[in-house]
């Protein structure tokens, strides 16, 4: 293994698994709602569709770059159901107890990864610049997605760990939706940056 090319891709994928992205601002969000341990799976959704799409992007990257304009169109779809995601957590109330049944779960963790615009360019650059980190076939892009994963679980858990803290801090029911509103504001904000940059 070239230590120089593991950390290369260590540069890349810690800040892109850490900076603000549509998983990320969903776990604050969530975390702000219903706390961490109610977040737990909807961020187990998340790993294992984030790791689904990375080793099948892994596999395929040659098909994905010769039908661009296909996965662009996808982009903006993922945009957009990000964006709707967004005004959803913008316009609800704080949460109550009574309100426990619309938590978010498993299958939004994991279909979102589907949609989900920043981890499609994540792993297109990681598996067209870092792919052969540890060699080539299937194996290669399994530990590859692992060591990303071994990023991307702690830094939506930590973002889910800030909306929770959040949550303690904006007690009020006035505080409460300005916190959702700020959350929802972001995520229509990164969804309008996916489509733009």
């Amino acid at each position: 293994m070239d230590t120089e090319l593991l950390v290369a891709a260590l540069v890349f994928i810690v800040p892109m698994c850490f900076t603000p992205g549509p998983n990320n601002i969903l776990c604050a969000a969530h975390g702000s709602r219903f706390g961490v341990r109610d977040t737990l799976p909807m961020i187990l959704g998340m790993g294992v569709g984030w790791s689904i799409l990375g080793v099948l992007i892994g596999m395929a990257t040659n098909t994905i770059e010769r039908y661009e304009a296909f996965f662009n169109a996808l982009g903006v779809v993922g945009a957009l159901y990000i964006a709707y995601i967004g005004v959803s957590v913008m316009r609800s109330s704080t949460v109550k107890a009574e309100d426990v049944e619309h938590q978010l779960g498993f299958q939004t963790g994991f279909m979102l990864q589907i949609v989900n615009g920043k981890a499609w360019v994540h792993f297109l650059v990681l598996m067209t610049t870092f792919g052969h980190l540890f060699g080539s076939g299937l194996l290669a892009k399994v530990l590859l997605v692992l060591l990303n994963l071994s990023f991307g679980w702690p830094a939506v858990l930590t973002w889910a760990m800030f909306g929770s803290y959040l949550r303690s801090v904006f007690t009020s029911e006035t505080s409460g939706k300005t916190l959702n509103q700020i959350f929802g504001l972001a995520l229509v904000g990164v969804a309008a940056y996916l489509v733009l940059a």
